[in-house]
Formats: C-alpha cells, structure tokens, sequence
C-alpha cells in the first residue's frame, strides 16, 4: 500500500512539474517585448566580422610565426651537397662545380629570401628567441665561407658554376639591394661572418653599375627603354641606407635620399597619395595602376631609411612627410576585412596577402618610431594583422600572395595575377610585420570600448 502512494504521488509530481514549466514559459512569452532602440542596448549587439576583431595577444602572433618558422627552417637550405652524390659538404676546402645548396623549395639568393632574412632578425629583436636570427644567420654564414674560393674561380672562368653566382655576379637590382640590407643588419645585429666582401660588391653594383637616367636615378631598359618600376626602391635604397650607417658615409644616405624624391616627384599621385607602379620617359600619359604589392616596398622603403637616416641630415623631414601622405592614402583603401586589394583602389580585385603584411610591418614600425599618431593608426594595423594571420595555415604556408609580377599597362594584367603559397614574396613580410606588432604591443595597451578597438589611455 505505501508503495502505491509513493507511485501515485510522484506521478502528481510530475504532471505538475510539467504543467508549472509550460505555465511558466507561457507567462514569459506573454510578457516578453520584442527587441528594439528602447528594450535593448542595440549597439551593444555583436557585428559578424569576417575577421577576427580585436588585439591578438602576443603569445597568439607568436603561435602564427613559428609555423612559418617551422615551415621554412624545414623547406629551405642550409647547407650544401654534392650534386651528383647528394652527399653533404662540410669541408669547404672540398668545393667544385658540382656544388648545389641542399633541396628547398625557395632560392636563398633572391631578394624576397633578403626579406625573409631581414624579418628572421627582427623577430629575434622583438621576442629575444634567438632561433630567428639563427635562421639567418647559419645561411648567411655560408655565403661568407664560399666566396673567396667562387670569386677565384670566376675570375678565370665567369661562367664556373656557383650556388651564390646570383650575389657575387649581381645584374639587376633584384640580385642586389634586399639580400646586401639584411647582411648588413646580421653583421649590426653581432654576426661574425667575413660578409664585407660581399656587402661592398653588392653596394658597388648600386651606386656604379646599375642603369639610371641622366639626373641620377636608378631605371632600367625593360619592358621599355628609361623606365622607372617602383619595386626598385626597395632594391636599392635600403642597402644604401644601412650602408650609411654601416660606414658613417653620407654618401649613402644622399643618394637614398634623392631616389625617394625623384621616384616620388614622377610616380606619386598628390591626389590619392599613391604610387603608380611603372612610369616609362618616351610615353606622354603615364597610366596609374596603383599595384599593393609595389606600394608596399615603397612604403617599407620610406621606414627602412628613416629607421637610420640621421635627423640632422637635410632629407630626413622630406622623407618623413612623404611616408605620411602615403601611410594616409594606404588607410583610407584598408578593406573591411583588414586586407588590401591587388590594385589597391580597385575593390573587384582580389584581396592580396603579402602587401597587407608589408603595409601591417610600416605602419607599425611608423608608430613604434612615433612618424604617426598611434592612436589614429594603430586599430587598423591590428586588423591588418588579423587579417594576415588567416592566411598562414597550419602547415605555415602563407596562402594569398599574388606570384612575381612584372610591368603592365591594362588592368587584366593585374585583375589576373595568380596566387600561389610558394609565392615567396609572402614569407618576410608576415615575419616583419608579427614582429613589429609584437613590439607595437609591449608598448601599448588596447581595449574594445562602446564595442570597437581603441588605444587605451592611461589618464
């Protein structure tokens, strides 16, 4: 008998367990408002970014650079082999023609591995791993042991097959500028490697060999004769710029000078403050395509030189209002994603990776050095780093970076550009700029407030 009652009352129970939920959510629905200005805080409501938003913690961007860390330490070179034998080579007194650098999927010698050696050492000045810079270092040590004896044998034969014929034997800009600016950063930042030879050779091609026009400034003969490519900014004036410091020569510092003025006063548009990507000296009209990737070696050219022109010298102040007028422009094209596109004033062409990171490096460094308002500039920098970051994937390829490209004067040239992850023009620039938004962190505390990121100000 008591067994039943139990049975019962729990069966009572029940129901009005059941019955007080639906009453209850019955009165809840009968009372609710609907959301609107006056029931909810709408600002408040959360936006469907497409990018993350918001500062990254430190710890996360270093999680982003060392997969392509990883991924590069594994995929490219350091050390040679015989090619016929495939055996490594250790003793250097043993070299021949049949010496090759080991199997890699990037050129050591090209001046997008000059960034990605230049963006090793900073990494290492921004976190204190010394891993980076060892990256860097073990390869440019190489460079050092083998060219005395390749040197000799060129000498006599210019065509004896050599691993760095491209450095020792210079015959554009490319081969020249970027690699000869990170020797000097590795020799500056403590490496004891005999690089002087080369980073004299290398100077020497610069400021002697390579073509210019009549007043000086650095050009060459294709795709037409007397053409000025903007990329070619970058070749040079950073080499010469470290090379000021290196020596104490003004020289070096004169001529960086008067390549940023003479390129801008042809090239930049006052306008948008943009550059155009090539300007040819038989043409009457100078079609403007306003090419990311060229924008950014302009742009990380302008802070390069700044980071050591002196202030006392008589250019600084052009220098530095030029970066300015182009860090304003290059904002004000920033696509909601963080990214900026392939030509940059032309929103139906693809978002392209390697000058958002280029511009992310600048613009960061143009606030760590105080050359812009941090406060002005440094929430869309985080985004542009957000932006990046999406693209280097768990293997540590950099996905989204638009492959070599030449000079052209029709859109389809640009619009149609292939993308692809061994486009090595991608690598440097994530490294450069993770390691400059790191720096741009330790200096900085960031919060959202009223829902978007703003500098926090400690009053």
């Amino acid at each position: 008998m008591n067994d039943l009652k139990q049975t019962n009352c729990a069966k009572i129970l029940k129901r009005l367990s059941v019955f007080t939920v639906m009453f209850g959510a019955s009165l809840i629905g009968f009372s609710q408002e609907p959301a609107n200005d006056v029931t909810t805080p709408l600002h408040l409501l959360q936006a469907n970014y497409p990018t993350p938003y918001g500062a990254q913690s430190i710890e996360d961007i270093v999680l982003t650079v060392d997969r392509v860390y990883d991924f590069l330490e594994s995929e490219t070179a350091s050390k040679l082999i015989d090619s016929k034998t495939h055996t490594e080579i250790t003793n250097y007194k043993k070299l021949d023609e049949n010496t090759v650098f080991s199997p890699g999927a990037f050129r050591l010698t090209s001046y997008e591995w000059g960034v990605t050696y230049a963006g090793m050492l900073h990494l290492t000045e921004a976190t204190g791993d010394e891993k980076y810079a060892d990256y860097t270092n073990k390869r440019l040590q190489i460079f050092a042991d083998i060219a005395p004896f390749y040197n000799k044998k060129m000498k006599v034969d210019k065509n004896y097959p050599s691993p760095i014929k491209q450095s020792l034997k210079p015959h554009a800009l490319d081969d020249a500028g970027a690699v000869c600016a990170a020797m000097i950063k590795a020799k500056r930042a403590g490496l004891d490697a005999d690089l002087r030879p080369l980073i004299d050779n290398f100077i020497d091609y610069i400021s002697n060999k390579q073509f210019r026009l009549e007043d000086g400034t650095l050009a060459r003969n294709r795709p037409q004769p007397n053409t000025l490519w903007l990329d070619d900014l970058f070749m040079s004036v950073p080499a010469l710029a470290q090379m000021g410091k290196l020596t104490g020569d003004n020289k070096y510092f004169d001529d960086a000078v008067k390549q940023i003025t003479q390129f801008s006063e042809r090239m930049f548009n006052a306008e948008n403050n943009l550059y155009m990507h090539g300007w040819v000296m038989a043409m009457e009209d100078h079609p403007q395509f306003h090419w990311a990737r060229a924008n950014g070696w302009a742009v990380m050219t302008l802070v390069e030189l700044l980071d050591v022109l002196p202030e006392s010298h008589a250019g600084y102040n052009t220098v530095l209002t030029q970066l300015q007028k182009h860090i304003k422009g290059l904002l004000k094209y920033q696509d909601g994603t963080g990214f900026w596109h392939q030509l940059i004033d032309k929103n139906e062409t693809y978002l392209e990776t390697s000058a958002t990171a280029i511009y992310t490096y600048a613009m960061a460094k143009a606030i760590n050095n105080g050359y812009i308002d941090k406060m002005a500039y440094s929430p869309a920098v985080l985004l542009a780093w957000n932006a990046v970051s999406t693209k280097v994937n768990e293997k540590g390829h950099v996905e989204g970076t638009c492959v070599g490209t030449g000079m052209g004067f029709d859109p389809a040239f640009y619009y149609y550009r292939p993308i692809n992850i061994y486009a090595a023009h991608g690598y440097g620039p994530v490294l450069l700029a993770g390691a400059e938004v790191i720096k741009l962190l330790k200096s900085n505390t960031f919060e959202i407030n009223d829902s978007s990121l703003q500098l926090k100000v400690n009053n």
